[in-house]
């Protein structure tokens, strides 16, 4: 299975079926029994199933199913597909298109955009929009019309969308094969201190935190991936560069940063909207606070996109403006850096 397809599948992603607070008077007893009781129809081996999986969550943790339930406990079963229908309501949200034919179309997604539904969000994303604006778009493998990858919620920045069921192969094959040419502008914590260099390591689901992805040295865990880096510009206590992709798996980039000491800025999931370097100083502080409040999410950008046309079999390639919010963040840190002569991180 290709790299793209195979990164939208839903055994990437964890959709919440169940969720119940333990009463404040339950006794102790094996989380398997007690869901026996609690969920109709389910039967003891496919509960010991779901927990082997990591689809057992307690208080936000997995959990095995000898695990004794305690008063208040919250607990979640996370499966790896969506409870509802397969159905996607058209909804009239616009989009940003910066091309079109008849073959595909190419959008800039807006931070705060979702690309697909999913737990939390099953309405108004990508796909609502894409089914309002557009009829028969191809099903990709995961049954999401038109996508042939995907962008996290709140990165910004390119996506091509197919039309036809011809682009959506041929678009998919490229992703696949590397031909495609993907390139993202991040800011990341600290001083990355060579120029250039290639992150490698297999990730998958993060052991403890299920809503997070990890790096793993075990070649048997998880999915291959390659995210090469360029230094575009060193701010002091941030640096701003550039990642091209040889792979697409899920928050590759933030995963893979954050494994080389380098989290993205503010990005709350993977830790990146603490001070991870710099001083100690109260104006320090409230500088950084003004930059995560001009820039409430992680600083990505997926800038440039390439490929060859499924059609005309000539090679397209898109560049787009770093978005406001970001390039204002940037500019902030920049002026900073060079009124404040930051040089070595403290």
């Amino acid at each position: 299975m290709n790299d793209t397809i195979d990164d939208l599948a839903l055994e990437d992603e964890l959709f919440e079926h169940f969720r119940v607070e333990v009463p404040k008077g339950q006794l102790l007893l094996r989380i398997d029994k007690f869901l026996m009781n609690a969920l109709p129809n389910a039967t003891r081996n496919k509960i010991q199933n779901a927990a082997s999986n990591g689809n057992i969550l307690v208080n936000n943790l997995p959990v095995k199913s000898n695990y004794k339930v305690k008063p208040l406990d919250v607990i979640q079963i996370m499966l790896s597909h969506p409870p509802f229908e397969n159905r996607i309501d058209p909804e009239d949200i616009p989009l940003d298109i910066i091309y079109e034919d008849d073959a595909l179309l190419l959008i800039n997604k807006p931070p705060g955009l979702v690309v697909h539904p999913g737990h939390g969000n099953y309405t108004g994303t990508l796909v609502n929009a894409l089914a309002f604006h557009f009829q028969n778009l191809p099903m990709n493998s995961s049954e999401r019309p038109g996508l042939v990858h995907r962008i996290d919620k709140d990165t910004s920045g390119l996506l091509v969308i197919a039309k036809t069921e011809t682009a959506m192969t041929h678009l998919a094959k490229q992703f696949e094969f590397k031909t495609s040419e993907r390139e993202y502008i991040a800011l990341v914590w600290g001083n990355v201190k060579e120029d250039h260099g290639t992150i490698e390591g297999n990730i998958a689901r993060h052991v403890k935190d299920r809503m997070q992805m990890a790096v793993f040295d075990d070649p048997e865990i998880g999915k291959p991936a390659v995210t090469h880096y360029t230094v575009l510009e060193r701010l002091g206590y941030v640096t701003l560069i550039s990642c091209k992709l040889e792979t697409g798996r899920t928050h590759q980039i933030r995963v893979h940063l954050k494994h080389i000491g380098h989290t993205l800025f503010n990005d709350a999931r993977y830790g990146g909207d603490l001070i991870l370097k710099g001083t100690t100083f109260t104006k320090y502080k409230q500088f950084v606070d003004n930059c995560f409040k001009i820039l409430p999410r992680q600083a990505l950008h997926a800038k440039t996109l390439g490929f060859i046309h499924p059609v005309t079999q000539q090679m397209m390639r898109f560049d787009t403006e770093l978005p406001k919010d970001m390039a204002d963040c940037i500019e902030k840190w920049r002026n900073y850096a060079n009124t404040n002569q930051v040089g070595e991180e403290e």
